[in-house]
């Protein structure tokens, strides 16, 4: 009998990560809807490609190598021990290391495709191939051995259930870097410097996109607690879906008031991303704090997003054509900081004081030195090789036909 319960548990918790897997691998058509729909037409075919080519190779290499260097045994606190292809150690034995494989392989991939939608409209597909490699193998699994893997800032006590940071703000700050080196569209800025509104082709594919992305989530956080058989797992697993719910909802109509007073419109674009925000900020924290403050996180989190692509389009010059550094990068720093505020058992907002605080402060710092400086390295590489940027007339004319030899509408 007691054989028979453990075996039921393995079962129901093995069924659970993998179901939650498969609601975050479809996250990745999300991806691909909002970074084409916010792009221009003649663009599709290659921002598709991307979103396509980042899962799957980023697939092949997380398993060859790029697991075991998050997971493996910690080198310092920095690097896990490289081990190719798991086999030296008998992986696969343990009922739930496949499990695990393909739910880590997936959060992989979400923050690889950031980069494409920050990068849009001007990148070589080549020099995106190059970034996927190295971004699978060195750049996401090492930062994420700091915390998921046992690192140095796990030991510290830093905070990030399913990935504000982890996941969120590495893709999106080493999209910060390549969007920065290889410069703004053709016609984003006029000779007086001022930006230009380069509008999307579809915003019917956005929202759509966004409406996958936001069921996604709900295999991205509850997925995170690994089990649910169990009355702890169970309540979890509901605590986290409901908190995550309502920072998404709560993030898309503060933004949506913020750009009715600020544009005198409800405007679509903006409201979309700021349930992305909402979700975004609320990963870090969503199984720490209660409902009330994850309301409060997805609140702040909207407000904060209109102001945040204003920064970077108007002030910075950095032309992120999808707004995913402004999304991903600020709202999951800043998620990643309210843990510290807003955790009922460690956070300043519940008499707990500032200490956590403090060390979600040094985690955000340090995944932004390490994914913005090593994309930096990256990208001015590539611009060197000059590969990075397509020439003036592809660009204008469209990576479509000139990339890939095909278009999206005929």
């Amino acid at each position: 009998m007691e054989e028979t319960l453990q075996g039921l548990q393995i079962g129901i918790d093995n069924m659970w990560l993998l179901i939650a897997g498969f609601l975050v691998m479809f996250m990745q058509p999300g991806f691909a809807m909002v970074e084409a729909g916010f792009t221009r037409s003649k663009n599709t075919a290659n921002m598709l490609m991307k979103n396509l080519m980042d899962f799957a190779i980023g697939s092949l290499l997380y398993w060859i190598i790029g697991f075991t260097i998050m997971y493996g045994d910690s080198i310092g606190g920095f690097i896990g021990m490289p081990d190719l292809f798991f086999m030296s150690d008998g992986y696969g034995d343990n009922y739930s290391d496949y499990a695990d494989l393909f739910f880590q392989t997936v959060f992989c991939a979400t923050a690889a495709t950031i980069v494409s939608g920050a990068m849009a409209e001007r990148t070589n597909f080549s020099a995106y191939f190059i970034f996927t490699i190295v971004f699978s193998v060195v750049i996401y699994p090492i930062s994420g051995h700091w915390t998921w893997g046992g690192g140095w800032l796990s030991e510290m006590g830093f905070h990030d259930f399913a990935g504000s940071s982890i996941v969120h703000s590495v893709g999106a700050w080493v999209g910060l870097a390549g969007a920065w080196i290889i410069g703004p569209r053709i016609g984003k800025y006029g000779k007086d410097g001022k930006p230009r509104a380069i509008p999307g082709h579809n915003l019917l594919l956005g929202a759509l996109g966004v409406f996958i992305l936001w069921f996604g989530w709900f295999g991205f956080n509850p997925g995170s607690q690994l089990a649910a058989a169990g009355t702890d797992n169970a309540v979890a697993i509901g605590h986290i879906a409901v908190t995550t719910n309502l920072a998404a909802a709560a993030g898309a109509v503060t933004a949506m008031i913020v750009a009715w007073i600020r544009y005198k419109r409800p405007t679509l674009s903006i409201s979309l991303n700021g349930a992305l925000a909402g979700l975004v900020a609320i990963t870090a924290g969503c199984d720490a704090v209660d409902p009330m403050g994850a309301v409060a996180i997805g609140i702040l989190a909207g407000f904060i997003l209109p102001f945040a692509v204003e920064l970077f389009d108007k002030i910075l010059k950095i032309d992120d054509p999808v707004g995913a550094v402004s999304v991903h990068g600020i709202s999951g720093a800043f998620g990643t900081l309210a843990v510290g505020l807003f955790s009922t058992s460690e956070g300043l907002f519940y008499g707990h004081g500032a200490k956590l605080l403090g060390i979600q402060a040094v985690g955000v710092l340090a995944f932004f030195a390490w994914a913005f400086g090593t994309g930096l390295i990256l990208f001015f590489i590539l611009k060197k090789a000059k590969v990075l940027r397509v020439s003036k007339t592809i660009e204008e004319e469209g990576l479509d036909v000139y990339e890939h030899g095909e278009s999206a509408y005929n």
